[in-house]
């Protein structure tokens, strides 16, 4: 068997096409165009590279990006006053919090100064919240997001399927893990402590992985013809690898994300998504009042 390969790259393109239209409709009506503003303290280089990704990734589909910038030796209070600011701006539509931050910045706190109408990451506890009981208004962390939605293009069958998540964080395998069981399958969060965990994956009709471990599901890891959504990237001395060891597994799954091409694309465009549904749930909030 060899697994069919669900392109992210050729479906990310298609979504942003839409967006992009979707952001200039936007910016005709409202007179503005939405922002995304990031927070990044400190001068890490990976920080600052993806920062510059993230402004390439908005110029390709019309919305605006800003970044406010904070020295090494910035304090908790300085971080939290500088986002407040942005929560203030009626001009910011989204926020991202931008990781790593130094040591004496507590990340869990400064998410809690986070307006969670501008948390286009879906990090803040009320977003994460709302997605758990599937009470909207909130937004879906963008990879999980991505993954949902290369899984519905293929065409996957999601009810009554058995689903396991390996990974349990919360930006990527717990939100996975609900979007899974909203729709109807049968869910497993499995994770590096899970017993067996080769045999919990073998029980999976919908595999996904995302622990940070380069190749570390094998082909033997994979119920024949089971779709296998990868969330991995690392880095490594032969280049960009996910999770899975790509050759093996393909040999035995029905689908398979590649990686590169896969769940990263996806993030991309789902980020993006979420910006603008974060802009024009403002302008009705400004237009209600």
């Amino acid at each position: 068997m060899s697994a069919q390969l669900m392109d992210g790259s050729a479906l990310s393109r298609a979504i942003k096409a839409q967006i992009k239209a979707d952001v200039a409709d936007f910016a005709r009506q409202q007179g503005y165009a939405p922002v995304l503003a990031a927070l990044r303290v400190g001068d890490d280089e990976a920080s600052a590279s993806y920062a510059r990704a993230i402004g390439k990734n908005c110029r390709s589909v019309g919305v605006e990006f800003s970044e406010t910038t904070l020295p090494d030796s910035a304090t908790q209070a300085e971080a939290e006053a500088a986002l407040r600011g942005l929560d203030a701006d009626t001009s910011v539509h989204g926020i991202m919090i931008l990781e790593p931050l130094p040591p004496q910045i507590d990340h869990d706190a400064l998410v809690l100064s986070l307006d969670p109408a501008k948390d286009v990451d879906g990090v803040h506890p009320l977003n994460a919240g709302r997605l758990q009981q599937q009470r909207p208004p909130y937004f879906v962390p963008a990879t999980p997001a991505g993954g949902i939605r290369l899984l519905e293009e293929a065409g996957v069958n999601f009810r009554g399927s058995h689903a396991v998540m390996v990974g349990r964080s919360d930006i990527v395998g717990k939100p996975m893990a609900l979007l899974l069981l909203h729709r109807h399958c049968t869910v497993t969060l499995a994770h590096s402590r899970t017993q067996d965990l080769p045999a919990v994956c073998r029980g999976a009709d919908i595999l996904c992985v995302a622990v940070g471990r380069a190749e570390m599901v094998k082909g033997d890891w994979i119920k024949p013809g089971a779709t296998v959504v990868d969330f991995g990237t690392n880095y490594t001395d032969d280049g960009l690898k996910g999770d899975c060891e790509q050759a093996s597994v393909a040999e035995v799954a029905g689908g398979l994300t590649p990686v590169p091409g896969g769940t990263g694309p996806m993030t991309n465009a789902m980020l993006m998504s979420n910006v603008l549904e974060a802009a024009k749930l403002a302008a009705i909030g400004q237009s209600r009042q």
